[in-house]
This record gives structure tokens, sequence and C-alpha cells, in this order.
């Protein structure tokens, strides 16, 4: 997107690709299926990106979510919307996308060089005058964007490259760590529930036995813990607390979450007095998915063969705690090689907003995942990658004016 802006405003462009083709990372988005972006207005995106949403007012602003949709159809590739308003190409193909950047790029005649790895910046410290590749070759250039995404899913070509780059202008990175990530658990039952998936569940991430998120939605268990799409928008909280030296993370699940705690209470005092020479295993597999039968009578432990009118009042409140909050220690995310996004990057105190420009050296632009920038899932990140990357590619073709420090 940046290459093409720039190219459409009339800039010699050369994109460097350290790939053999492009867009391996774009054909894997939304399962092959590629969420571009989503129909919330501006302030859904701004608030979709948390502290640091409010740097993107500007870039969302030149180039919003319809005119990537416009963009889009402008090359034949239609959208549709879905009701929870993450929008997809009309035939569910990520190569449609890829295929209007590619025709982009032909439309401003861009230069891609295939096989090549930037691997240091030209010039002295507060201007950039071009690159080096890794094979020894320079290129001049007096406007360089870096435009190399994070740290996930390296086999696409995401290895971090950027963040290299923009440490030699003397750039800050804050700390890269996984973001939109499952989270693993040490409980030992978690293997037990390998492939059950809770729908539509009340989740909160507990610090300490503080509930710090919370949302609700689907629960997937994996044989490393826990996964789903409600818990990937909850799971920077627990990341950033996970790094924290002795601090206590839980996942608490509310298996029940249609009920308050007094109606809980008393249906499952309904349950037992009606059904009271009924075993606590009947009641248990009436009330819960079969896989966690047997992990939630270990943890309620009453034993399965007594019989309901034997369940005491202080047991039937365990009952009904568990069945509100069951909960699972989190023992660390998943590594940041496996996540959706990296969250941290390029300190945005030191890029202007306006431009994408950085505020340390001249001529040097970031945009996308390699920023300090991470939003929740649902088309979000997407629609960042392409506004920055667009409005890095019309700043970086603009005629050079002084800085307010030069006037």
């Amino acid at each position: 997107m940046a290459a093409g802006r720039a190219a459409e405003l009339g800039a010699g462009v050369i994109l460097l690709e350290k790939n053999q083709r492009l867009g391996l990372k774009l054909l894997l988005t939304g399962g092959g299926r590629c969420n571009v972006t989503n129909s919330a207005a501006l302030k859904g995106f701004i608030a979709a990106f948390g502290r640091n949403g409010k740097f993107l007012y500007r870039a969302l602003t030149v180039f919003s979510n319809e005119k990537l949709v416009g963009f889009l159809k402008s090359f034949g590739v239609y959208t549709r919307t879905d009701p929870d308003g993450k929008i997809f190409p009309a035939d569910d193909k990520a190569q449609s996308v890829l295929n209007a950047l590619q025709g982009y790029l032909g439309r401003g005649k861009v230069t891609e060089l295939f096989g090549a790895q930037a691997s240091g910046l030209l010039g002295g410290g507060t201007q950039v005058t071009g690159v080096k590749l890794a094979d020894g070759r320079t290129l001049r250039a007096n406007k360089v964007i870096i435009a190399t995404g994070g740290l996930s899913y390296p086999a696409t070509g995401s290895t971090g490259d950027g963040y290299a780059l923009a440490r030699q202008g003397g750039h800050t990175i804050v700390a890269l760590r996984p973001g939109l990530t499952a989270l693993e658990s040490d409980e030992p039952f978690i293997k037990d529930l390998q492939g059950l998936t809770l729908q539509n569940v009340s989740l909160s991430i507990l610090v300490n036995g503080k509930k710090e998120a919370s949302g609700k939605g689907d629960l997937l268990f994996t044989h490393f813990g826990v996964s789903g799409p409600q818990l990937l928008v909850m799971s920077g909280t627990a990341v950033d607390a996970l790094a924290r030296p002795g601090v206590r993370v839980e996942l608490c699940v509310n298996l029940k979450p249609e009920l308050n705690a007094e109606e809980l209470a008393a249906a499952i005092q309904g349950y037992f007095a009606a059904n009271g020479a009924k075993l606590f295993s009947s009641y248990v597999k009436d009330t819960l998915p079969a896989s966690l039968v047997p992990v939630f009578e270990g943890c309620c432990c009453i034993d399965r063969t007594r019989k309901c009118a034997s369940i005491t009042a202080p047991e039937r409140r365990r009952i009904a705690e568990l069945l509100g909050g069951f909960r699972l220690n989190l023992s660390r995310p998943r590594p940041l090689r496996d996540a959706t996004v990296t969250r941290g990057g390029v300190c945005l105190a030191e890029v202007n907003p306006q431009t994408m420009e950085s505020r340390l050296v001249r001529g040097l632009y970031f945009c996308g995942e390699v920023l300090d920038l991470d939003g929740v899932t649902g088309g979000y990140n997407l629609q960042e990658a392409f506004s920055t990357g667009y409005l890095a590619g019309e700043s970086a073709a603009a005629p050079e004016e002084p800085r307010s420090e030069d006037k």
C-alpha cells in the first residue's frame, strides 16, 4: 500500500521483498479469507487499539475503511459485511486482495526486487540516504519506508528486521510480546479437555484474584491451554501480568452465564430436591459437556456415587461457585511466533502521526505492525496496516518541506 500510493503520486519507487513473492502473510489472514477491515466508525477503530489508538486519527481519516472498500472495488474486488461488522472480500479469498495490491503496484510502475533483504540504513544519523542489502548491494534513496511487520509467523518473513533498522536510526523499541494469542495452562486436567468448546460463556482474567478483563464468547480447550476469539482479545492483560514475577494469573469461566447467583443456587437446590435418589454424577452429566464431567467432579471434591439428597448446603454452595466461576491457572502465553500480532514495536512518540515520518531521522517512515500498535480481532489490524501504509507513501512522495525546528 505504501509503495503503491507513493508511486501513484509520481515518486520513483523500489519495493524490497525478502521473499520470492509478495503477500505471504496476507494470504494467511482470516484463515485465507482475509478480514480486510471492519464497518466500525472512526471512534470504534481508535478504541480497538487501546491507549495508543489516538495515534491513528490522521491515518484512519486519510484512508478510512470506506476508502479501503472503494479501493478494492476499483480493482474489481467486491466486499461483504458480516453481521458482526467484519468485512471480507465477497469471494472469501485473500488472493483477491493481494491481486488488487499487485495491480496497484503495476499501475504505478513500482520496481519490485525479490530476495532483497534490507540489512542497514545509509545516512549520517539524522538523514536517511538509502539502504544496504544483505548481499552487500546499496540502494540510494532520499526516502525509506519500513514496512516489515512484526515477529509473528516468521516463516512468512516477519522476523523483526524492521526493529533492527529502527534501532540503527536511534529509535526505541517498546518491549515485544505476543498479542491476540492463545494462553497456556499448567493445570493437570488441561489435556483431558482438549477439543472441548464451551459456547457463549462469560470469561474473566484474574490477576492475584482481581478481575482485570472480561468478556463473553466461545472458549476452546487445546492440548496446551485455552484459545478462542474473546480470549484472544483479552490475552494482552494476561500476557502483561504473566511478565511480572510472583503474579498469579487465572482464567475464570462462568459456565452458566444465563443465571445470576441466586438463580443458579435455586436451580441446583431444585434439581437435588426433585432427584434425591439420583447420584451426584447424574447431575453433573445433565449439567455439563461429557469431557468436563470428571474434571468438575474432581474439583468439587464430592464422591460421584453419593445420592443428590445427601449433598449438604455447603457442598451445594461449592457446586454453585464452580459453575459460576470455574478457574484454571494460566502459566504463560503461546510463543510470539504463533501469535496473531506482535505487541510493542517502534515507539510512537518518535514517529509523527501526521506523516508516519521519524522524528529522529529525516526521510525515514514507518507503517504497519512494526509500530507499537495492536488492535483487537475483527479487521482492525489490517486496516491499520493499510491506513498507515497509505499515509506513509503519500507523505514520502510529497515535496519536502522545512520542519518546524528549521523555521
